[in-house]
């Protein structure tokens, strides 16, 4: 699947994250973009929210209760439905090797928490372009 940066105002995001802060500063960033953003609190709801709506971007954090981003992504690239859509990973984990972990289980891309405001976009960007994922 490829995201078209000359149509972002059209993009539709599920946003996967239990941080109430985190969703709001992200959801309202990418908003702010003209994109249209769905959240949700853990990985469950969100494979739930897609019961009858595909987003052209997933976004998810790693760390949380009830589905954690690790065992949603399994049933994201399981589901012939799910698994062409870019899922990037949120993590406020910056840890050496942590990037290269979530690509290497099938992210594809990630980004560090807390998101810088300012950078969000061109952030969003840069993690897509390394697996290709974006038309530049």
């Amino acid at each position: 699947m490829s995201l078209n940066w000359d149509k972002i105002t059209e993009w539709q995001v599920l946003l996967v994250d239990d941080e109430p802060d985190n969703i709001e500063v992200v959801a309202e960033s990418l908003e702010y973009y003209g994109m249209s953003v769905r959240t949700a609190n853990n990985g469950q709801q969100g494979l739930d929210l897609l019961a009858d709506w595909l987003p052209d971007i997933i976004m998810l954090d790693l760390s949380m209760p009830v589905m954690d981003g690790w065992a949603t992504l399994r049933h994201l690239k399981s589901d012939p439905r799910t698994q062409a859509i870019p899922v990037l990973a949120l993590s406020a984990h910056a840890i050496i090797g942590d990037s290269e972990r979530a690509v290497n289980a099938g992210f594809d891309g990630y980004l560090t928490k807390p998101v810088n405001v300012p950078t969000l976009l061109q952030d969003f960007r840069s993690a897509l372009k390394e697996r290709n994922i974006s038309k530049i």
